[in-house]
């Protein structure tokens, strides 16, 4: 982008924050929506133009969406008898085989050449994140499905948001990327058994209602992607291309879907449940990487296993919150959690770029 352009779509973002601010200050939030909407987009746009920033102009779109559909809801939840949650799932299915189409044998390898370092990711991964949104969801007092939503979002696997922060923040690709493939494709069987243990006294839980769906979400559409790998890798380029934006396309309009439907129920809890998936999503860091300190990883092993531990498959809680037919009370905290551990991974990404690694690590 221009820097010229750049840096008058910042100007324009400064003035919309300080307008946005005094309006809700002064007036009421009510009436600053089109003010909100307008400094997110700004920003996202804006950022483009600065390498150091670049990282962040995807969050700051995903802020942009789900303030637009806190405000014009009735928008994003139905046109003409048609509700748009109907979505919900087909796109899940695009993101994964976009998943698919980026994967092959080898990144399932690492099983066989990093044994150790994708053992502890996967252990931390089914372990922290579910147990901690267990304690959560217990201690917070809310409604119980969306109570549940939170053990949810900690039952999930890790998503592709983990592999480019792993990739940024100089940890060890390979073994994201492998933890990753492993987790996801777990997911139908361990993310059941977890949601039915864990969730069960919040909401009704069908396991094999669950496993299926997972199935349906992820195994088919990345084994689809796999196979288009395979025999079509490099032949459809401007496919290869596109996946990456259909991809993130996909995850913003699902977030503005589930925020749209779940606005009442957000804005009555909202604070409270902003703060619980800020916790849940910094300890992740904190306990993926300590934990792997513990078994005596090194230091590019354990920032990657940090990060997968703390960044979870929004999407596909959120299609597992919508094949329980609770996509506006348990499908809440995924729709949350999503455009917040973007933030945070990109500055923890960021932080780690900058922090030399160890001779011995390196």
């Amino acid at each position: 982008m221009n820097p010229k352009i750049a840096k008058a779509l910042s100007i324009i973002a400064g003035v919309l924050f300080i307008s946005a601010l005094a309006v809700s200050i002064f007036s009421a939030i009510s009436n600053a929506g089109f003010l909100w909407i307008g400094f997110f987009f700004s920003c996202a746009i804006s950022f483009l133009g600065y390498p150091k920033l670049k990282g962040y102009a995807y969050s700051m779109m995903i802020f942009g969406s789900v303030t637009l559909a806190l405000y014009f809801p009735q928008y994003f939840v139905e046109y003409n008898g048609f509700k748009f949650s109907a979505l919900i799932v087909p796109l899940i299915q695009i993101i994964m085989f976009g998943m698919g189409t980026s994967m092959s044998i080898k990144d399932f390898l690492g099983v066989v050449k990093m044994p150790k370092g994708v053992l502890i990711g996967v252990l931390c991964q089914f372990t922290i994140m579910p147990f901690v949104g267990f304690a959560l969801a217990k201690s917070s007092g809310f409604p119980p499905e969306i109570a549940a939503g939170m053990i949810l979002i900690g039952c999930s696997p890790s998503g592709m948001a983990s592999n480019v922060m792993s990739f940024l923040a100089k940890a060890n690709l390979a073994l994201s990327i492998t933890v990753t493939s492993v987790t996801t494709l777990l997911a139908p069987f361990v993310t059941p058994f977890l949601m039915g243990w864990l969730a069960g006294e919040f909401v009704e839980i069908n396991v094999l209602d669950m496993m299926f769906s997972i199935v349906k979400m992820v195994i088919i559409p990345i084994g689809a992607g796999l196979l288009f790998n395979y025999f079509l890798r490099g032949k459809a380029q401007w496919l290869d291309d596109l996946m990456p934006i259909i991809s993130m396309a996909a995850i913003a309009l699902i977030l503005v879907v589930i925020v749209a439907a779940g606005r009442d129920s957000l804005l009555d809890i909202g604070p409270l449940l902003i703060v619980m998936v800020i916790f849940h999503n910094l300890i992740g860091y904190v306990l993926g990487y300590w934990a792997s300190r513990l078994f005596r990883l090194d230091e590019k092993d354990c920032r990657t296993i940090a990060i997968e531990v703390g960044m979870q498959n929004g999407g596909l809680a959120s299609g597992i919150a919508k094949e329980m037919g609770k996509i506006a009370t348990v499908g809440l905290a995924p729709a949350v959690f999503g455009p917040w551990m973007n933030v945070t991974g990109s500055i923890l990404a960021s932080y780690w770029h900058k922090k030399p690694l160890d001779d011995s690590d390196s």
